[in-house]
Formats: structure tokens, C-alpha cells, sequence
């Protein structure tokens, strides 16, 4: 045998590289102020404009963070270590006209805002401020556009419902850092007193992969810190009394009528294998003045659920005040067990407690699925939805909630996946008690719809009669060359509230009044930030699959591309792939090409800038009609999604099919790094923060609700990794370091990577430090942008065409 000899390949290791930037004509378009998020009171009198930064810093990421039971805490601060901020909020009355609104005075400089929440007669706007020390809670009058702050910065904004206003609007209920709270452990100089143990009992567990979790008694110790708060309540000159001493605090809310609060908080036991909301928690009814009156709620830890997407506890859950009533509490509790498997006919129930809220509670309705939804209206008049995922079945009823034992009628019968079929969301208005409830005319109720069929996207306000439910049609846009979305109808002024863009036309705000022509009066204003886009070339073009199947997608020419000329040029292909149960709904096309074209960190948009054609959001469906579930046959629909897309694209005569490369994220990664596995359709691939052995996620992931165990080929067959030897074509890599959603460790990239490159295979791993799943830093956005770019450059565009 002759003796082993290295190989002239050239094995590169990692590389050091700082942070890079990417060409002029990309970074032109991702340098942008981001246009304000926009925001009315009911009765229409003021507008807010919150404006934000389009990006962290690397150094803000960098800060100390603390991992623990699914959240993550900036220590220090005591607030969401990723929360993003607001940095100014101007204000101007709705009929003024745009560009006379006002910054608030009285905020510091460089604000940083969170936690937004009206007053009760929207007259006032309570927010958090986060200083280096801590957080604060401000106020500002509307009226005056004036801001003063409240608390010292000791509120814990670390869980939900930080503030929240008393019912006279004269004071707030703030979760402030207890006095007693003790000094955090530091975990990485603390000696440890024993090992950690975790026990199964027998029971089944199949829980998702979550991330942040416990780990260790150190973890339990500083979450319960972090967590535990005392309620004061604080009135708007500053002055705070106690409401309720320390305890790990979590949803709060008054009840309409102010008379009484409901009060959420965590217990012990903690667990390591489920994050925070699934701890033990214990929901208690307490007055105004702090009063206990009832405990409504004890859950127990939830570890264990039966299999499937569709279980639940057996426990009251989703309790909720009635928004139609002063102080009636409504919960949902399984007829079935909470086990999808078992055989029932009603699988939910909604019941209703009147105070002093104790004892069992009224039925008022049981429902066929599992509730997914309540909108109140009056007291003869309620709507519920419900849905089930097995068959993607959804319905909406209308009952009465002072007849508990009339049955409730069936107003919709849905396949909440056949979006042409869509019947719209219910409009809401604000009653005496500042609560959102159904609108309503006697017994027409309005309904808003995105308006999608299969000659274009058509959004539409109907009223329907809730005793017969018969539908008249109040108004659709007529819209061939824009996008106009509709909300808040007001029926009292028979005015919508409406946003119009077009590819060109950044969106903008304006009322429409129905009873006056039609009539648009601007609100806003806005500027188009992308004018180097103005001209592109943008369409949704339709193809079919081998089987059939029509599939769409939205198609952008390069910048300055004469159609007449057809020359080729490469391509990117950029998709998700999206489970149904039936081909009728896959095939419906919901893309819009009257959207503003509006690229950001994670659109391929940007390389239209360098001579790419782009096919954004192609449709990748992948459907299991009947028994089969679409996973069966995962892999290969993939690839004639795949392949039908390149063909429709190259029979129009703009791309060189030999430089097309695909990309995707997170779910789409995963797509990315299975096609170029099991197709010779690409020059290269683009995969971010994907999965890519399905086997670390063995309870399920994504639409897939068997195991394992129970479905082993599937599993193996749609793993990547488990077919790193396939891998010809030149893949990138890129992943957050922190990256926190469930299944998507960082380990997945990297053990990919391992193994592609142990094979041989072309590939390059790029791990952002301080990123997540999503990423923010400006500077992470901009590598990435250029690590995108120079991978394309190289192995797709000035790839050596091999058509002839």
C-alpha cells in the first residue's frame, strides 16, 4: 500500500474579517430614514407619528445580556434587551395638514420609547423611557404635545403589561422593582453547589425545540429575579402608592369598567424544557383599591400536552373581561380533553363568570374547533371563530351571549388557507368604556377584506346581516395600478380610513368618504426614500408546475433593462415554502405588483441595482391532499416548484439559466440548502439562519406534527445534512450567533458547514456575532449584504455561461 500523501487542495480556515460594506448601489438603498409609523385616536382628533431608526448598532447588541425561560433581559436596564425603540414622536391635529406636526417637548434628548398606551379617552399617551440606569414611565398631553416623566427609572418592563391606566385616566397601575430584589448571580464566576438533574416520570413530553431556556438553579434564581415586581399605582403629578406587594407579575388588565383588575403571576415550579408561559401561573381578581376578591385561575406547570398542533390544557385559558360588559370575565376550557385525538363533537366551550367571580361559570357557547377568537358586541349579539389545522377548517359564529342555550349560528365555514374565499375581519368601534367592540347598525355587523382573487387584489368593506347573513358590498377599491388597504370604518361618518401606494408612490394615508363620491382627503405626506428604484421593471407573472399546479411570483427587471433587447442576464430566485391540504388554495397567488417597491436587510431587491432579474416571494407550495400530508412528498415538490419558476422566467427571454442562483431564510434556508442537494437547477445558494437535520428537532417543526419516530424517512429524507454528499453547487451560509427561534440553533449551520466541508463541497459559514434569528445591526446588515454580493458575483454572474 503506498504510503498516505496530502491532496493538493487547498483547505482554507476561518477567516478574521471586519465588518465590510456593500457597493454604492446597495448601500445607497439600505442608508434610508424609515418613515413614521402612524397612529389616530378614535374620534380622529390627533395623530402620532413614531419614528424609529431603521437599525441597531453592533455595540447596543453587545451590551450584557441574559438568556432565560424564552426572554431575553438587558440586566442592567431591566427591560427587553431586543426591544426596539422609538427616537422622536410628533404630533399634529388629523384635519392639520401634513407636515405641520410638532416633536413633544419636555422628552430628553435622544429618547429611547417603548410599551405606547392611550389613555382612556386617548387624550394622553403613557410610554416607558430607558435610560442608562433603568427605565422611566412619561406622559404626554396631546393636546399640548408635552411630555413630563412620572417614575424614577425603576420600572420592570422585563414582562408584559408594564403600565396601564386606571379607568378615570387620572393615574396608572406601573410594575416597579421591588425593594427587597437581591443581586443577580453571575453564572460564569459562581461555584456550583451540585449537579443538575431533570427527571421524566413516564409521562410524554414532546415539546418543540425552544431556545433560552433554564438550565440550572443559578438560572432559576435570577429569572425569578428579574421577574418579581410590586404594582404601584401612580398618579400624573407623580405621586406613587402600593397597589400590591412583590411577586413575578405578568398580564394585567382592568375590566371595563375600572371596578376591578386582573392579575396574572408566575409560580414555581420552573422548568428546562419549556419557556416562561408555560410556567405554573395563578390569576387573581383583586378591586380598584387593591382589594383581593377572587383567585379565578390556577395552572398547573404545562410540560406535558398531548400530540398535535390543536392540543391544550384542560385548565380555564385565554381569560378575558367581556369589552360589551363593566366587569364580566369570560374563559375558554376543552370538552376533549385538550387531545386533538380524541373523538368529540364539540371540542371548546366558552363559560362566563359575574362577579364576585367564583364557582363554575355560565356556558355561553361551544364550538366545533378549538377557539381561536372572541369580538363582543352587545348583550344579545357575539362572535367566535374557531379553527382546526388537520383540516385547515375554520368557522365563525354569531350567538347570543343572554341565551346561552339557543344554539349559535354558523355565519362562515372556511378553508382559512383559501384566501380568495376570505370573507374579511369585523370592524371594531370604542364604546362608553373606552373597549374595543363589534360595530353595528341594528343587525349589520361591516367586514374588511384584503379582497384577493384570481384577477387581482381587491380590498373591500361589506356589511352583513348577522341573522341571515346576507352580504351587500359598501365598497371595493377599484385600484388596477395601486394598492389601497382600508381600515377603521367608522359607520356613523361612512368614512374609511385607507393607505394607497403603488410601485413608485410611497404609502401614504387618507380618509375616503363613501358618502361624498369617494372622496380621498391626504392625511400624509410621505417621500418615495428609493427614487434609484423609480423605473424598474416589475410584474406578478403565473406559470404552472409538471402536475398542474399554478404558481406566481413577482418579477424585477435590472435597473435600466430594455425589455426589447431580452438580453440574459442571471437570475435570483428568493422563496419560503408553504404547507396545504388542498392544490385550490395553493394555487391562489396573493402578490400584489402594485406594492411599493420597498427593499430591506433580507429582500434580494437590492441586486436589481447590479444587473440581476429578481423572482421575490416565488410560490413554493407543497400540499397533501387527504391522508397524505404535504411532507410526504416534500423533496420533489420542492424542485418542480423550483424548476417551473426558472422555465416560466426563461421563456420570457431574460435569464441565462445557467446563472440562477436561490435563497432563503430560516424555513427558506432550509429549502435552499434541499434544492441544491437533490437539483442541478442552480449556480449557488444563499441560506440563512436555517435548520438543516431534522433530527435535532424531533417533536416536530414548522407544519409537521408527528415525531420522529413516528415518521423516520420523513425526517431523514428532508434533511439536508443527512445528504451532505449530494452537495455540488456553491452554498453560503449565514447565521445569527444569539439566534433564539425554536429549531434554528446556530449549531445547525455550523455542523452543516462541518460536513459540506469535509465532503469537499464549496461552501462558506458566516456567523454574525450578537444576532438572533432576524438580524439588526446596521453593521451585521451591511456584511451581510456584501457577503451576499460578493458570493454572487463570483459564482453566479461572472460564472462562465455554458449555454451556447
Amino acid at each position: 500500500m503506498a504510503p498516505f500523501a496530502p491532496t493538493a487542495t487547498c483547505v482554507r480556515a476561518q477567516q478574521n474579517l471586519e465588518y465590510q460594506t456593500p457597493p454604492e448601489e446597495i448601500l445607497d438603498l439600505v442608508d434610508v430614514p424609515l418613515a413614521p409609523a402612524v397612529l389616530m385616536d378614535h374620534e380622529r382628533r390627533h395623530m402620532v407619528l413614531l419614528y424609529r431608526e431603521p437599525y441597531a448598532t453592533i455595540a447596543e447588541l453587545s451590551k450584557t445580556e441574559l438568556r432565560l425561560a424564552g426572554l431575553r433581559i438587558d440586566p442592567t436596564t431591566n427591560i427587553g434587551s431586543r426591544t426596539t425603540y422609538y427616537t422622536d414622536v410628533k404630533v399634529r391635529a388629523v384635519n392639520g395638514a401634513p407636515g405641520t406636526e410638532v416633536s413633544l417637548t419636555g422628552l430628553p434628548d435622544q429618547p429611547r420609547l417603548a410599551n405606547l398606551s392611550w389613555s382612556p379617552d386617548q387624550r394622553k399617551i403613557a410610554m416607558t423611557h430607558t435610560t442608562e440606569q433603568g427605565v422611566e414611565v412619561w406622559v404626554a398631553d396631546l393636546e399640548t404635545a408635552a411630555a413630563h416623566r412620572l417614575t424614577e427609572p425603576r420600572v420592570n418592563a422585563n414582562l408584559r403589561d408594564v403600565i396601564n391606566w386606571d379607568e378615570d385616566g387620572k393615574s396608572l397601575l406601573v410594575k416597579m422593582l421591588p425593594p427587597d430584589r437581591q443581586p443577580l448571580i453571575d453564572a460564569r464566576n459562581s461555584v456550583p453547589s451540585g449537579p443538575t438533574v431533570s427527571v421524566a416520570d413516564g409521562e410524554k413530553a414532546q415539546n418543540r425545540t425552544y431556545q433560552d431556556l433554564l438550565s440550572n438553579p443559578n438560572d432559576e434564581y435570577n429569572f425569578e429575579q428579574l421577574a418579581r415586581s410590586v404594582l404601584q399605582r401612580v398618579s400624573l403629578d407623580g405621586t406613587a402608592t402600593e397597589f400590591l406587594g412583590a411577586a413575578m407579575y405578568d398580564g394585567i388588565t382592568f375590566s371595563p369598567d375600572g371596578t376591578y383588575v386582573m392579575v396574572e403571576t408566575i409560580e414555581r415550579p420552573f422548568s428546562y424544557i419549556v419557556p416562561y408561559y408555560r410556567f405554573p401561573t395563578t390569576t387573581t381578581v383583586y378591586t380598584r383599591n387593591g382589594a383581593r376578591v377572587q383567585t379565578v385561575a390556577e395552572l398547573p406547570l404545562t410540560e406535558v400536552l398531548p400530540q398535535g398542533f390543536m392540543a391544550t390544557t384542560t385548565e380555564r385559558r385565554n381569560l378575558q373581561w367581556r369589552t360589551d360588559r363593566p366587569a364580566t370575565l369570560v374563559y375558554v376550557q376543552a370538552l376533549d380533553g385538550g387531545d386533538p385525538e380524541r373523538e368529540a363533537e364539540y371540542r371548546d366551550a366558552v363559560y362566563q363568570l359575574e362577579a364576585p367571580f367564583a364557582g363554575e361559570g355560565t356556558k355561553l357557547l361551544q364550538v366545533t374547533n378549538r377557539l381561536s377568537g372572541l369580538h363582543w358586541g352587545d348583550e344579545e349579539t357575539a362572535v367566535a371563530y374557531d379553527r382546526w389545522f388537520d383540516t385547515r377548517n375554520s368557522k365563525v359564529y354569531v350567538f347570543d351571549p343572554s341565551a346561552p342555550e339557543a344554539a349559535p349560528r354558523v355565519l362562515f365555514d372556511l378553508n382559512y388557507q383559501d384566501r380568495y374565499a376570505d370573507p374579511g375581519d369585523f370592524v371594531t368601534t370604542r364604546n362608553r368604556y373606552g373597549s374595543e367592540v363589534l360595530a353595528l347598525e341594528g343587525d349589520r355587523a361591516f367586514l374588511i377584506g384584503d379582497g384577493y382573487t384570481p384577477e387581482g387584489q381587491f380590498p373591500f368593506l361589506n356589511a352583513v346581516d348577522l341573522g341571515s347573513g346576507n352580504t351587500e358590498n359598501l365598497y371595493t377599491s377599484a385600484y388596477t395600478d395601486k394598492l389601497e388597504e382600508l381600515s377603521d370604518y367608522d359607520p356613523e361618518t361612512d368614512r374609511l380610513l385607507v393607505r394607497i401606494e403603488s410601485p413608485v408612490e410611497y404609502p401614504n394615508y387618507y380618509f375616503r368618504d363613501l358618502d361624498g363620491g369617494d372622496q380621498l382627503t391626504r392625511l400624509t405626506a410621505f417621500p418615495n426614500p428609493f427614487q434609484s428604484l423609480q423605473d424598474v421593471h416589475k410584474e406578478v407573472i403565473t406559470y404552472r408546475r409538471d402536475d398542474g399546479l399554478e404558481l406566481s411570483g413577482t418579477l424585477y427587471l435590472p435597473v435600466g433593462y430594455d425589455t426589447t433587447r431580452r438580453e440574459q442576464v442571471p437570475l435570483i430566485l428568493w422563496a419560503y415554502p408553504r404547507e396545504f391540504k388542498d392544490k385550490a388554495s395553493a394555487a391562489q397567488s396573493t402578490s400584489n405588483p402594485n406594492e411599493f417597491t420597498y427593499p430591506s436587510y433580507g429582500s434580494p431587491v437590492y441586486w436589481v441595482t447590479r444587473g440581476y432579474a429578481v423572482l421575490d416571494d416565488a410560490a413554493f407550495p407543497i400540499v397533501g391532499e387527504g391522508e397524505e400530508e404535504p411532507n410526504d412528498s416534500f423533496r420533489s415538490q420542492l424542485v418542480a416548484n423550483a424548476k417551473a419558476a426558472i422555465e416560466a422566467v426563461d421563456r420570457m427571454g431574460y435569464i441565462d439559466r445557467e446563472r440562477v442562483a436561490v435563497g432563503g431564510h430560516s424555513y427558506g434556508a432550509f429549502m435552499v440548502a434541499n434544492l441544491l442537494s437533490h437539483s442541478d437547477l442552480f449556480a449557488a445558494g444563499i441560506a440563512r439562519s436555517g435548520a438543516y437535520n431534522r433530527t435535532l428537532t424531533p417533536f416536530g417543526f414548522q407544519s409537521e406534527q408527528r415525531n420522529y419516530w413516528e415518521a423516520p424517512e420523513v425526517y431523514y429524507g428532508m434533511s439536508p445534512f443527512m445528504h451532505a454528499e449530494k452537495m455540488k453547487t456553491p452554498l453560503l451560509l449565514i447565521h445569527g450567533e444569539a439566534d433564539n427561534n425554536s429549531g434554528t440553533y446556530p449549531l445547525q449551520s455550523e455542523r452543516y458547514f462541518n460536513a459540506l466541508k469535509g465532503l469537499g463541497a464549496t461552501v462558506r459559514l458566516v456567523m454574525l456575532p450578537k444576532e438572533s434569528h432576524g438580524y439588526r445591526a446596521k453593521e451585521s446588515i451591511l456584511h451581510l449584504l456584501w457577503e451576499q454580493d460578493q458570493w454572487l458575483e463570483k459564482h453566479v454572474k461572472n460564472k462562465e455561461s455554458m449555454r451556447r
